[in-house]
C-alpha cells in the first residue's frame, strides 16, 4: 500500500482516537454485491461480466468507501496483460473537518468540509494515489452530494506528471408507484494532461451512473436491499489513453460508450 495513505490511515486512527470511545467511532455501514453483465467496451475485451463488492461506512472523523471488481472477460478474449480477467479497486477514506472539531461548517450549500483521499489498486500499472479538499453540498432532492478534488499521483510503474482531478459522487431518489428508481454514481474528470506521450495518463473524463429499481421494495421484501437495472459507463480516452493518440494506435478507439445489465444486493 502506498506510503502516504498509510500515513493517513494511521492519522485518521489518532484522531478519532481523541474525539470519540470505541463505542460510538464507526456511526454506520452499508455493504453490497453487484453483478453486471455488458458489451461494446474499449481497450479490454468487448463483453465483460463483473462482480463488484462495495463499502461505505460513516465514522466520528469522517467516511470510508471502498470497491473492488473482480472481471470476466467472455469466451476465450484475453487483455493486453494476456489474461481472461482481471481486477481493480479503489480505497477512499475521507476526513471530516466538521465531525473532528466539531464545529458547524456549513454554509450556503456547504455542509461540510474534508480531506479526501484515494488509493487506486489493479492488475499492472494502474495504481495511484489521489489526495485533495473535499465539500458536502446540501442540494434539494439530492440524497448526498460529494464534491472531492484531487492532486493525482501516478504509481511508480507508471510515467507522467500529477494531474488534478474533479469527482463529483451523488445519489438521487425517485418515488414510482409503491417503489422507488435511485439514481446514483460518479464522475472522475482529470482536467488537465492533454500531452500526448506515450505512457502517460491523458486527461479523461469517466461518467459512471447507475439506474436502480427497488425490487425488494416493490416485493415487500424490505426497501434497500435488492435492486436491478443499468449502470451506464461512458469513459473519454479510457484509462488516460488518448483516443487516436500514440498507444491508441495499437488498442484501438479509447472512447468508450456502453451500457451493462445490473443486479444489487446490499447487506
Amino acid at each position: 500500500m502506498n506510503r502516504k495513505l498509510s500515513t493517513l490511515i494511521l492519522a485518521s486512527g489518532l484522531l478519532a482516537g481523541a474525539q470519540a470511545n470505541a463505542d460510538d467511532l464507526l456511526q454506520w455501514q452499508n455493504n453490497s454485491l453487484t453483478y453486471l453483465y455488458g458489451h461494446d467496451f474499449k481497450v479490454d475485451p468487448e463483453i465483460q461480466q463483473t462482480i463488484t463488492f462495495e463499502h461505505a461506512s460513516g465514522w466520528s472523523f469522517g467516511d470510508l468507501f471502498f470497491f473492488t471488481d473482480v472481471i470476466k472477460f467472455n469466451t476465450d478474449a484475453q487483455n493486453g496483460n494476456g489474461d481472461g480477467h482481471t481486477y481493480y479497486g479503489e480505497f477512499s477514506p475521507r476526513l471530516s473537518f466538521g465531525k473532528i472539531t466539531g464545529a458547524d461548517l456549513s454554509f450556503g450549500p456547504i455542509k461540510d468540509v474534508l480531506i479526501s483521499a484515494t488509493y487506486e489498486f489493479g492488475e499492472k500499472d494502474v495504481d495511484a494515489f489521489l489526495i485533495g479538499p473535499a465539500v458536502d453540498l446540501d442540494i434539494p432532492g439530492f440524497d448526498y452530494f460529494q464534491l472531492n478534488t484531487y492532486l493525482r499521483k501516478p504509481g511508480s510503474s507508471r510515467p507522467g506528471k500529477n494531474v488534478w482531478q474533479i469527482t463529483p459522487v451523488w445519489s438521487y431518489t425517485l418515488p414510482v408507484g409503491e417503489s422507488d428508481i435511485v439514481i446514483d454514481g460518479f464522475m472522475d474528470w482529470v482536467v488537465d494532461n492533454d500531452e500526448n506521450r506515450r505512457g502517460e495518463y491523458q486527461a479523461n473524463l469517466h461518467f459512471n451512473p447507475q439506474i436502480k429499481y427497488d425490487l425488494g421494495k416493490a416485493l415487500k421484501w424490505g426497501e434497500k436491499q435488492l435492486y436491478v437495472g443499468i449502470e451506464y459507463d461512458y469513459w473519454k480516452n479510457k484509462y488516460g489513453i488518448k483516443d487516436g493518440g500514440a498507444v491508441s494506435e495499437f488498442v484501438g478507439p479509447t472512447d468508450q460508450n456502453t451500457a451493462s445489465l445490473l443486479v444489487k444486493v446490499h447487506f
